[in-house]
């Protein structure tokens, strides 16, 4: 098992959420690999959380990513949230990206939790997606 993928997969993914015209037509360039310093909008979508586990075996080595992208809006309700976790859900179920290391296997949705945060009149959904990648480095 390697860790060495894990940046490759984090830039496919942020470039395909970036690009995704459904996804821009939810937030906009509302999507941060690191939440600035600052006003937000009202709608924003941030990578998040990530844990990698082996899964290699005699013929590859390999590594799962499971890693979470947050959708935090503070507007009253979810339905403009859920709007926007579908469309992040519909740009990359199934995509095929291009690493710059290693092969993306499968890229698959795992589970989303959605919560509200009432001291900051947030809502905040994360969405936990499952990445296997083959890592052909040596």
């Amino acid at each position: 098992m390697s860790y060495g993928a894990a940046q490759a997969l984090q830039q496919a993914v942020f470039e395909r959420l970036s690009t995704d015209a459904g996804v821009i037509a939810e937030v906009g360039t509302a999507v941060y690999d690191a939440v600035p310093q600052g006003g937000l909008p009202d709608l924003y979508v941030s990578l998040g959380r990530e844990t990698a586990l082996d899964r290699s075996d005699k013929d590859s080595a390999g590594v799962e990513h499971r890693f979470e992208i947050s959708v935090i809006a503070d507007q009253a309700g979810y339905v403009g949230a859920k709007s926007a976790a579908g469309a992040i859900c519909d740009a990359l179920v199934h995509a095929d990206l291009t690493l710059t290391r290693g092969r993306l296997v499968y890229l698959n949705f795992d589970r989303a939790v959605a919560r509200k945060d009432t001291s900051a009149n947030l809502r905040r959904i994360d969405l936990r997606f499952r990445a296997r990648i083959d890592d052909m480095q040596p």
